[in-house]
């Protein structure tokens, strides 16, 4: 009579190779998080930064091919800022630069919040049911837009920089102040400091100049990110015939 001694795996055998198991399978997912959140997170930081970048590189452009221009913020019909070419809304903005004028509108209006300012810059009629602006490059050599600023931009003569994608990019914050003039050279300084960022309230701070922590947020704080851009512009170049 022969005797098997084959032995197999014991039940606690199983049992710590199946937890074992289970804590590489968790180990592995919760690295793939991580991994997938930094990239989120670095795809939303990229994002932002070359839109800021795209949009200094414009306004310095522009400046620098205008003549020098009247900032005084224009709120109303006020007589003194009637040559002013920068228009101020609470929702949103204009600013008329020789050819080519931008108008803007604010995050917090695009996205409707409670107790934010009215849109401000719609296309082709100003109306609610128009479509919003956001940031846009208008073809307006006569500056018309700042002229009269409750004309709507014309959707065929605009060109939208921010375009709404998976980051939903918009301006939170834009102005701009002359700074010098030099009386010999007609030239002059610009300031210009805007904020952009993404535009999901839930993960923003009450003033929009920031994202809000982890722990204050909904956890999509990896697709939040807001940059404060400051440039200096000038204005009245001249080129070596005209000196």
């Amino acid at each position: 009579m022969s005797r098997d001694n084959t032995s197999g795996f014991t039940l606690i055998e199983l049992m710590l190779a199946m937890a074992f198991t289970a804590f590489l399978l968790v180990a592995i997912a919760m690295t793939t998080l991580q991994i997938s959140g930094i990239y989120n997170k670095g795809i939303t930081l990229r994002e932002v930064n070359q839109a800021g970048r795209s949009v200094s590189d414009e306004l310095q452009r522009s400046i620098s091919s205008s003549i020098p221009f009247d900032v005084t913020p224009k709120i109303d019909t006020s007589p003194a800022t009637v040559n002013s070419k920068y228009v101020v809304r609470g929702g949103g903005g204009r600013l008329c630069l020789g050819r080519y004028t931008y108008a803007w509108n604010y995050g917090k209006s695009i996205a409707h919040i409670s107790g934010a300012p009215s849109i401000y810059n719609y296309y082709n009629t100003n109306s609610a049911s128009s479509e919003p602006v956001r940031f846009a490059k208008i073809d307006d050599p006569g500056a018309t837009l700042c002229d009269d600023p409750t004309l709507p931009v014309q959707r065929a003569n605009a060109t939208e920089m921010l375009v709404s994608g998976d980051r939903d990019l918009v301006l939170h914050d834009f102005k701009i102040s002359n700074t010098a003039n030099d009386p010999v050279t007609g030239q002059a300084l610009y300031a210009i400091m805007f904020v952009l960022g993404t535009n999901d309230d839930a993960q923003l701070v009450t003033n929009d100049t920031s994202c809000k922590p982890p722990s204050q947020g909904d956890g999509l704080e990896n697709y939040c990110s807001v940059n404060q851009f400051d440039i200096i512009a000038r204005a009245g170049n001249k080129t070596g015939s005209d000196k």
